[in-house]
């Protein structure tokens, strides 16, 4: 009998190891899995790639993981926000690296790895300094049809941590809204998918036309509570 339901968000997460790839849900603070990056926290692994529309924002979340200076590098589209003096402060003392990546381009990587598909072509940061590896040279470029392009590769992840509003025991995922972000193509990339869920329902009450994430991509799923969730939110706030 297949059966994704992790007992909790620790056995969820015992299997991430020291120099994992982790893809990260979430736009701003929108679709975080804050409860499963809380437990990458306690779990202890090390020389992390984190790979994120953003660099975290205040003191939680995100910005709590890389405040335990166990993330060698961060891939992201926004690495600077009002409130991203914890990634600023490591960036500027040499402790962590950085790799920018155009919004979309970060989304179509990550669909890239989960399709099979080798390396791309993107016009995106064509003549820009984004058009170079990360030891300065220059990407790949060609020309088709009279346009210039970029060769951009792949972001596969060990593993993804996503947010969703609810799946079943297969694993099988909606979501709520905007949270939704970049949880399916994350979903698609990683070679182990945990997903955090406010509700565990039972085989055949997910609408088949709404699920956003197959069962196929995921392999473990932990319910959590969304009342606990709001209080630790306004706890952190306050």
């Amino acid at each position: 009998m297949i059966d994704k339901i992790a007992e909790s968000v620790a056995a969820a997460l015992a299997d991430v190891r020291d120099g994992s790839t982790v893809l990260i849900g979430g736009f701003g603070t929108a679709g975080i899995p804050a409860e499963l990056i809380d437990g990458l926290i306690a779990q202890g692994a090390r020389d992390l790639t984190v790979v994120n529309n953003n660099a975290g924002n205040g003191d939680t979340g995100l910005a709590a993981l890389l405040a335990t200076g166990r993330v060698r590098k961060i891939i992201c589209s926004f690495p600077r926000q009002v409130d991203s003096h914890v990634f600023d402060g490591l960036y500027r003392s040499g402790k962590i690296e950085l790799e920018i990546v155009p919004q979309g381009n970060l989304a179509e990587r990550m669909r890239a790895a989960g399709a099979g598909i080798g390396a791309f072509f993107c016009p995106t940061a064509y003549g820009t300094e984004l058009a170079r590896n990360a030891d300065g040279t220059p990407k790949e470029t060609r020309e088709i049809n009279g346009k210039h392009y970029v060769l951009e590769y792949p972001i596969q992840g060990d593993v993804a941590l996503v947010k969703a509003e609810r799946g079943d025991r297969w694993g099988n995922l909606t979501y709520r809204m905007s949270a939704r972000n970049f949880g399916p193509v994350m979903a698609m990339a990683a070679r182990q998918t945990i997903a955090s869920v406010h509700e565990i329902v039972d085989l055949g009450a997910l609408d088949p036309e709404a699920i956003v994430t197959p069962g196929i991509f995921v392999s473990k799923i932990v319910k959590i509570d969304r009342v606990a969730t709001q209080a630790a939110g306004f706890k952190k706030a306050a």
